[in-house]
């Protein structure tokens, strides 16, 4: 077995805690949390999203998520709207206030990217994006294959 600092989820999230410890100060800046600016942002580029489906999106299970949208419909930085094709569902939508907060977090968030993109290299960035998104895909599909067996 390989060691275990050298496991790749390990690796993964050594990663991304470094990457976030450039983000988390300024997140706190603004009164927010890792998993309250992720679903800002996931509404942001959507008009509108299930709540199930928020939840694929911003990798959040269920629980967390109806915790995080009580905090941020509180705060008026989201609305829900009962879907109009099922009753029972709730369709979640980012607020006025909502794009406000996430225009005054923007600059400085860019920042922090431009940063990062400085020390690491644009290149390398762009190919590690690259890469890890190949590595998604490519994950995802064997998922879907593992059945299929080399017929050869």
């Amino acid at each position: 077995m390989r060691d275990f600092s050298r496991s790749l989820p390990m690796s993964l999230l050594r990663a991304r805690e470094a990457v976030m410890r450039q983000f988390r100060p300024n997140l706190r800046e603004h009164g927010l949390t890792e998993q309250q600016w992720r679903i800002l942002r996931a509404l942001a580029s959507i008009e509108a999203a299930e709540v199930t489906e928020l939840a694929r999106t911003a990798f959040l299970l269920g629980p967390s998520l109806s915790r995080i949208l009580r905090d941020l419909e509180a705060r008026n930085l989201i609305e829900r709207q009962t879907a109009k094709t099922d009753q029972r569902r709730s369709m979640v939508s980012i607020s006025k206030e909502g794009v406000k907060l996430m225009a005054s977090v923007a600059p400085s968030s860019e920042a922090i990217y431009a940063e990062i993109t400085r020390r690491f290299g644009a290149r390398k960035l762009a190919e590690l994006q690259e890469m890890l998104g190949q590595l998604e895909v490519c994950l995802a599909s064997s998922d879907a294959s593992d059945d299929v067996t080399d017929e050869t």
